[in-house]
């Protein structure tokens, strides 16, 4: 069976793809069509902007991040909690085969391309929520499963997730160190994940205040 050779576009999209990511969406036309090997108007020819071929790229990344999700946050077939640290080792995996240097893209596309492209920072920040969902949807089956307390505000969790997960690939990216991340997933597991989290639609002071205390020290005064 023969294999059908790469398009010019598709050769624009994979290539450029690697691109973006090592030098980011600064990146010039000139650098993706030299890695993509085609004719520089082969760029114009398929891609009527670089923001529209930058939304492409994201959404190349898109198909495959989604794809480690639907095997590990998203696989009822694994126990919950195994499903996020597997998620997390995954994308560590994958980073470290440049030595940290690449990051997330969609981190490093929010901080270089939000100001200049409204169509792409919608994108990311939607991807982002999709993200949030598919980590609250393991730790709502982890609760339903017992590995994780009831009365835990999911939703909240998730995004302190993937928030915190986010700010320790960009330092990793900065340090090439893949501790930063290695940090964040054992002071999730050990502490945050365990520890008391608030309950939803109850308050709470600074750590250490007691309201029922506090009334005591003043009716002593």
């Amino acid at each position: 069976m023969v294999v059908p050779k790469p398009s010019n576009r598709e050769k624009l999209l994979s290539e450029g793809l690697r691109v973006v990511h090592e030098r980011g969406y600064g990146a010039s036309v000139r650098d993706i069509v030299q890695a993509a090997g085609v004719p520089q108007g082969s760029f114009t020819n398929h891609f009527v902007s670089k923001e529209a071929f930058g939304l492409e790229v994201v959404d190349l990344y898109y198909a495959s991040f989604n794809a480690e999700i639907a095997v590990t946050l998203r696989n009822d077939a694994l126990p919950p909690l195994k499903r996020l640290r597997l998620w997390f080792q995954d994308t560590l995996d994958s980073l470290k085969q440049d030595d940290m240097r690449r990051g997330c893209l969609y981190g490093n596309m929010s901080a270089e391309a939000s100001e200049h492209s409204e169509l792409i920072r919608t994108r990311i920040a939607g991807i982002f929520r999709e993200n949030q969902e598919s980590v609250a949807y393991c730790l709502r089956a982890a609760v339903e499963a017992g590995e994780l307390r009831r009365g835990i505000d999911v939703s909240d969790a998730a995004g302190f997730i993937i928030s915190g997960f986010e700010g320790a690939i960009l330092i990793a990216k900065a340090q090439r160190s893949p501790e930063p991340i290695e940090r964040f997933v054992r002071v999730l597991f050990s502490s945050v994940l365990t520890g008391e989290l608030k309950p939803k639609g109850r308050g709470r002071g600074p750590a250490g205040y007691s309201p029922r205390g506090s009334a005591k020290r003043k009716k002593r005064s």
